[in-house]
């Protein structure tokens, strides 16, 4: 199903990002993991919901055999939260999706079943399941925002590459082409862009290492050992103005680099690894029809909100 985005009468469009929910079996901690979805959408009212990656875990247990029995009717219950209430959302895989016993394709095929979800299987001849725009409606019924969702991969498709997957050269060549697109039949006019993926691009340590940036950064950035260029193609094209991934559960920070703002969500699922005083929860993203900006938040398990996440010098 199409759904038309669009800004609201007081000029705004607020995203709802979740990430790495994990969702197993629906055991117990998945149960916390759909009550913290639910008193964030209750809360927030969100124009549109972006699950980044890693919805479901498809990888084995201890015991060496898959614990996502049914991973098509998990990922239906993992999202029965935001379909239920009719929110529109969309979504990108992560390494765990389709780890084991199913492919991307086939758990897009239970992604497109939902009536309420804006998400698109992409173009067939580029890497990836997913790759997608959506674009948000102005006042004027003109596009006034849009929105790239990137298949990020799970591990280096190359043999002498140890480590994770990067977004391939046909990847960013469909987004450059994608942005022209848009660029060309808006016109002259600036329009505010976010790029949403599963996995770090490897500027997410450049920031941290070199600018002032705000939040927390409890592990390693387990970006891909490749760096492809997506971020340079979009310094390039000048539309997006930030970025959003998951697949680090304890980092949570945000820095701009080169006019881009780099942005990790917070972990929403309980069936994962965490920290100690480090609750899960969601970020929040705000844009305004007729401005390149975009506002931040944090909404956590407990009902806090945070604003001002704590400022990380590097040269300090």
């Amino acid at each position: 199903m199409q759904h038309q985005l669009a800004f609201r009468e007081d000029r705004t469009f607020t995203i709802a990002q979740f990430t790495d929910l994990h969702w197993e079996n629906g055991g117990d901690e998945d149960q916390q993991t759909r009550r913290l979805m639910e008193e964030v959408l209750d809360a927030e009212h969100p124009d549109l919901v972006v699950f980044t990656g890693d919805v479901i875990y498809t990888g084995n247990g201890a015991s060496g055999e898959p614990v996502c029995e049914q991973p098509h009717q998990a990922f239906r219950d993992a999202v029965h939260t935001t379909e239920s209430r009719g929110i529109p959302w969309a979504v990108v895989f992560g390494n765990h999706d389709t780890e084991t016993t199913i492919t991307r394709d086939e758990l897009m095929h239970t992604v497109l079943e939902h009536p309420h979800t804006a998400t698109q299987r992409g173009p067939e001849e580029i890497n990836g399941v997913g790759n997608y725009t959506l674009s948000i409606s102005g006042s004027d019924g003109q596009t006034a925002a849009a929105l790239y969702f990137f298949d990020s991969g799970d591990r280096s498709p190359l043999p002498h590459i140890q480590g994770y997957d990067w977004i391939r050269s046909n990847q960013i060549d469909w987004y450059r082409e994608e942005s022209r697109k848009l660029q060309s039949s808006i016109g002259a006019q600036a329009y505010p862009a976010l790029a949403f993926f599963h996995i770090p691009l490897p500027e997410y340590k450049q920031v941290w290492e070199n600018e002032t940036c705000y939040g927390n950064k409890f592990e390693n950035v387990c970006c891909s050992p490749v760096n492809s260029g997506l971020f340079t193609a979009m310094v390039e094209m000048g539309d997006v103005i930030g970025t959003f991934c998951g697949h680090d559960h304890v980092n949570d920070y945000w820095g701009e680099l080169h006019g881009v703002r780099l942005c990790y969500g917070r972990a929403t699922g309980y069936n994962t690894y965490g920290k100690e005083d480090f609750p899960r929860g969601a970020r929040m993203i705000r844009l305004r029809e007729g401005e390149r900006s975009l506002e931040s938040w944090l909404r956590l398990a407990d009902g806090t909100v945070i604003k001002d996440q704590p400022e990380h010098n590097p040269n300090v």
